[in-house]
């Protein structure tokens, strides 16, 4: 896919990076040159300096040919009149901007563009680290008969094989995340504290899982 990362700060960088690493024929544009120091070095996708608000630029970025653009710069006010551009004036199918300051989120529905708030996603997800409920929905599927949640492992299953949580055959572990690695558990699996495990399950099952880590709190 040909896909321009607009902005080039910790957030494009990060992006650029990976996309490349898929295989994505990426270009980034940014004001300011220095920015492209955030890049790997092992990058080689195309780099643009200049104003990003310049169609100019855009068009020398490819964004007539490009299948999808992410606008990450600081600025909502740019992030949102790129997007906007970019879907309405040049028929980009695929536009996704970053929502710096929360505040300004009904900015980016009134351009109905998709907008991600790092911020905004961030303190959700400490929120959900800190609160003593073991377990949260993050995904459901269909009408809700089966949900992925995510169970934070206490101290009190530390050294304990993961059969011993998940018994139930409607209950099945997607992945665990071990100091911010993940892999694939098996049912031997040997837990540790503070473990993010994710599983699928029926409501329930889940229910059952719920009673078990309570009565083990």
């Amino acid at each position: 896919m040909n896909i321009i990362v607009v902005g080039c700060g910790r957030v494009g960088a990060q992006l650029a990076n990976r996309l490349f690493q898929q295989g994505h024929h990426v270009t980034v544009v940014d004001q300011a040159a220095t920015a492209f120091d955030n890049l790997d070095q092992a990058f080689r996708g195309r780099t643009l300096e200049g104003d990003v608000l310049a169609q100019d630029l855009l068009r020398r970025a490819g964004i007539e040919k490009a299948h999808a653009l992410a606008v990450v710069t600081s600025s909502d006010t740019v992030n949102c009149v790129v997007g906007h551009v970019a879907r309405t004036v040049y028929g980009v199918p695929n536009v996704v901007a970053r929502n710096y300051e929360p505040r300004y989120r009904s900015l980016y529905e009134a351009f109905n563009l998709h907008a991600v708030g790092p911020s905004i996603w961030g303190a959700q997800r400490i929120e959900e680290m800190l609160t003593d409920d073991p377990l949260r929905t993050v995904f459901s599927a269909g009408n809700g008969e089966v949900e992925i949640y995510e169970v934070l492992v206490s101290n009190r299953w530390r050294g304990r094989k993961l059969r011993e949580m998940l018994t139930s055959t409607d209950c099945l572990p997607v992945a665990l995340t071990r100091a911010g690695r993940a892999v694939l558990p098996t049912p031997d699996t040997m837990l540790e504290e503070c473990d993010v495990l994710h599983v699928s399950a029926t409501r329930e099952s889940i229910e059952t899982l719920r009673q078990r880590l309570a009565k083990e709190a």
